[in-house]
């Protein structure tokens, strides 16, 4: 475990130094994410502006799914993308082979090997927005605590659906087109999942889990999550995570090294 820590620590070390050459792309990050940010709060002030609530989700509540949804945003620029497309540069051009070779878990390695600081914005931006949104609400301040563990359990799981698409690079090389689906259905999380039709719930809930990744951490915030759910997210985050392990494994079967 200690040395899993020691090389994170010289990886984030080493890539945050690459990252702060070009001081001015922060900037630039933070403007997006406040127009990302002032965009769906707009979309979400259609529907309340028009005296219509989603059952059971008045304005602030709403907000609290927003920034929770613009959290795990963050979490995606800062450590999934960047390692993905690392993921993709090293089977294009063979130098998996060097990673496979390293005294240290391959998976690990292509999972931490970078870091991005221009998703940083998105998650202060969401943590600000939720906390605005838990003073209006006058919420317990042990809400925010208790809604760490299913925000940390949908990271785990949007971790392990972003590796296993890297893991395709293995038999196709351009997967751009997949993760921008992914992006897509992950779109969903913005609102509460009442919001959506039944099916759709169902849909969102049990085959793209993205009522475990926005709606049960901010139910946790706004202290009416029931214990089930929290287990759930929990499961589910364990299943994915080993299910992540596993198709890596799968998929390092057919890989072709640059030396075969």
């Amino acid at each position: 475990m200690k040395r899993y820590l020691s090389t994170l620590a010289l990886f984030w070390k080493t890539a945050i130094a690459a990252e702060l050459e070009y001081r001015v792309n922060f900037a630039i990050a933070s403007f997006s994410s406040l127009g990302n940010l002032a965009g769906s709060w707009f979309a979400l002030s259609l529907f309340y502006g028009t005296d219509y609530n989603f059952a059971g989700w008045q304005w602030e509540e709403a907000l609290v799914v927003l920034g929770v949804f613009t959290i795990l945003q963050g979490f995606s620029s800062t450590f999934l993308a960047p390692n993905l497309n690392t993921i993709v540069k090293q089977v294009q051009e063979g130098t998996l082979d060097f990673v496979l070779l390293k005294p240290i878990s391959s998976q690990f390695w292509l999972s931490g090997r970078t870091i991005s600081l221009w998703g940083l914005p998105d998650i202060i931006l969401g943590l600000l927005l939720i906390f605005y949104a838990g003073s209006t609400l006058n919420l317990d301040p042990v809400n925010y605590l208790i809604s760490l563990i299913p925000l940390l359990f949908g990271a785990i799981s949007l971790y392990s659906l972003w590796f296993m698409l890297g893991a395709l690079s293995i038999w196709f090389v351009k997967i751009y087109n997949v993760t921008q689906v992914l992006r897509g259905l992950l779109e969903a999380g913005r609102f509460p999942m009442v919001a959506y039709p039944t099916a759709y719930r169902f849909f969102f809930t049990f085959i793209v889990p993205v009522a475990f990744l926005t709606t049960v951490p901010a139910e946790s915030v706004l202290g009416r999550v029931e214990v089930s759910w929290i287990a759930g997210a929990a499961l589910l985050a364990i299943v994915l995570f080993l299910a992540s392990m596993a198709f890596w494994r799968f998929a390092l079967r057919f890989y072709t090294s640059a030396s075969s």
